[in-house]
């Protein structure tokens, strides 16, 4: 007699293939995008000078092998503008976010431990501050401090710490009330010891996440003053300069002098989002057995 064929076992579980975890893919895209950023800086404060030097044999040139972006009506090589344009926006960027979000910090933390008052008054100003639109307060303090470096970028430091006040109360609220921060009371820890161990570094994750996606508002806001004529002088290499003064010669067919550094400005700031949203998925707890 022929044996039976044995019955299939069923399975109920199929292994997976191993993968790259996303968080090595999340620190690589993080770590590609911070390079990328520091070549533009880099690069641009290197051709500062040169963004500056007048040709007028090679004016109006378009896009060619040995101008890529072109040259504009004094001759100036529209590349060499564009990265000295970027790094300095970038800069601004930078000084503005970081002061915004010390600002944000601040407030976010004496709203949260200091008491009702202290929150109401804080909730207040950010509700009165998000109320306003960001370019015209922007454009108003930029002015009132005689616009310039100094002027956009105490503006932008000024306009942009709201939201990111809100995440650090909320945050901060959240572990307040968390059951080790009531065992550290309990056992005698004060309340400086008890913010420094336990208080900051569940907050500061969230923090550097929301620094990190400041800056590509900062800088856009930066742009926008600047090609207003509310923001950096015009003999300044700026993205915000270099479209302001494209606009008087696009219908010359001189397209190159917008597109170009306007497209830069843009993977700029695709740079910043996609270094913020790595960096949001290395922090963020729930990833960290990915």
């Amino acid at each position: 007699m022929r044996e039976e064929a044995a019955a299939p076992v069923p399975v109920l579980h199929r292994p997976r293939v191993r993968r790259v975890g996303s968080r090595a893919l999340a620190l690589v895209s993080f770590a590609l995008a911070a390079v990328a950023l520091a070549a533009v800086v880099a690069a641009g404060l290197l051709v500062q000078e040169a963004a500056q030097a007048a040709d007028f044999s090679q004016k109006n040139l378009a896009p060619c092998w040995e101008h890529p972006f072109g040259t504009d009506w004094m001759g100036r090589d529209m590349l060499v503008r564009t990265l000295a344009g970027l790094s300095t926006s970038v800069l601004v960027g930078l000084l503005a976010a970081g002061a915004s979000s010390v600002i944000a910090l601040a407030l976010g933390v004496a709203a949260a431990l200091g008491g009702r008052r202290v929150d109401a008054a804080v909730n207040w100003l950010v509700d009165l501050m998000m109320g306003i639109p960001h370019i015209v307060l922007l454009i108003l303090i930029s002015f009132s401090l005689g616009k310039g470096f100094w002027g956009v970028s105490v503006g932008v430091a000024l306009t942009h710490w709201p939201s990111l006040a809100r995440v650090v109360r909320a945050e901060v609220l959240q572990v307040k009330e968390s059951p080790f921060v009531a065992v550290a009371r309990r056992l005698g820890l004060g309340p400086a010891r008890i913010a420094a161990r336990h208080m900051l570094p569940h907050v500061l994750p969230q923090f550097v996440v929301g620094l990190v996606l400041l800056f590509p508002h900062a800088i856009l806001h930066e742009a926008a003053v600047t090609f207003l004529g509310f923001g950096l002088p015009p003999e300044q290499p700026a993205i915000g300069v270099i479209l302001s003064e494209a606009m008087g010669y696009l219908s010359a067919g001189m397209w190159w002098l917008a597109v170009f550094p306007g497209l830069a400005l843009v993977a700029t700031v695709l740079l910043f989002d996609r270094a913020g949203s790595s960096l949001r998925r290395l922090l963020d707890p729930h990833s960290a057995q990915e």
